[in-house]
């Protein structure tokens, strides 16, 4: 459902920000990691730390106004 929204944002943000998937079930590391236990969480990096998450299915308004505050 998110994966759509996401594709969009990363052509959207191209050359600003990047914007990408990843598959938890194929990389169980990376959801011990960053403590995901949702499908879909979103995390928002900056400078390699994380400043903002989005847990649960939103609208691509919401997430392209949470990279725009970051940016």
């Amino acid at each position: 459902m998110v994966g759509p929204v996401v594709e969009e944002l990363s052509k959207d943000y191209d050359g600003r920000a990047l914007v990408g998937k990843v598959d938890v079930d194929s990389n169980p590391g990376i959801s011990t990691k960053y403590g995901i236990r949702n499908i879909p969480t979103l995390l928002i990096f900056k400078g390699g730390e994380i400043v903002d998450k989005q847990v649960g299915a939103v609208a691509k308004s919401v997430l392209a106004g949470k990279l725009e505050g970051q940016m």
